[in-house]
Order: C-alpha cells, then structure tokens, then sequence
C-alpha cells in the first residue's frame, strides 16, 4: 500500500517565481471526520500527516509582499506531485487567472486551451495529465498585503 507523509506533500508542494520580495508558505491538509457540537457528522481540515491512497489533499499557498514596494505581475507555480492527481475545478484564487502545465512545467495554458496527443489521437487534457498549477496575479500586490491561492488532489 503507498502512504505519503505530510512532509514528503510539503517538500514537493512549493515553487514560485523568482520573485524575492514575497514570502510563500504551502499548508498540505485533508479532510477529517468528526462529531461536531451538535452531535452530528462533520469534516475539518487537519494536517496531512499520513496521506493514504484515494484521499484527497488540500495545498493552500499563502503569498505576502514582504518588501516596501508593491509588486506587480506576481506568478505563483506548484508542481503536483508525481502520486497525485487534481481534483478538476479544485484551483482558486482570488484575482488571478489560473493556468496548467502538463509537460512538467515547461509550458502552460489555461485550462481549455491544453491538448495531450496519445498514439497519434489528440485529446482535450483531463486532470490526470496536469503536472503544475499556476496563478498569475491581475492586480498588484501591495506592500504588506497576502494573498491565497488553493487547490486539492488526490492520492493515486
């Protein structure tokens, strides 16, 4: 049986442009059950300590301008890792435009614009064959100001 741990999902989580005047942080989580208050069935999200095959795993990417000056064009890139596959419609992020990879990042495109040609045929990508998220920001980023961007996939 494969099992990741949350350290292993955190070390493969993080890449952002070169851009030093931000400080990014990635939480990896997945969804707990428990009895809430009220004695009903409910969810909350707690570290992805130990990850098991067909759970899925919440990457929130916290990005702050640290510097003086506001920053403009900020792109942020997460690979997914290799034993995960995205939740399709799973990425968000406030005030960006959300852009996919699927040949290890050395291209990308929003979603609808990404074909995979297999023995010839070509396909419309699907969510198995991305390999990075980006979001690129539309507005500047101001001095001292964070801003969030997330998306979930599953272990393979």
């Amino acid at each position: 049986m494969k099992i990741l741990t949350g350290l292993m999902l955190t070390a493969l989580s993080f890449s952002a442009a070169a851009q030093a005047h931000l400080d990014v942080q990635t939480l990896v989580q997945k969804e707990q059950a428990y009895i809430n208050e009220q004695r009903e069935p409910d969810t909350r999200l707690v570290a992805a300590n130990l990850v098991v095959p067909g759970e899925t795993v919440f990457y929130t990417i916290t990005f702050s301008n640290i510097s003086e000056e506001d920053a403009d064009k900020v792109v942020i890139t997460n690979p997914i890792a290799a034993d995960l596959v995205y939740v399709e419609g799973s990425a968000f992020g406030p005030g960006t435009d959300m852009q996919f990879s699927i040949d290890g990042g050395a291209t990308f495109a929003e979603r609808d614009e990404l074909n995979v040609t297999e023995d010839g045929v070509t396909r419309p990508a699907e969510a198995r064959d991305f390999t990075h998220v980006r979001w690129v920001m539309q507005n500047t980023l101001e001095a001292g100001a964070q801003a969030t961007a997330r998306f979930a996939a599953v272990l393979k």
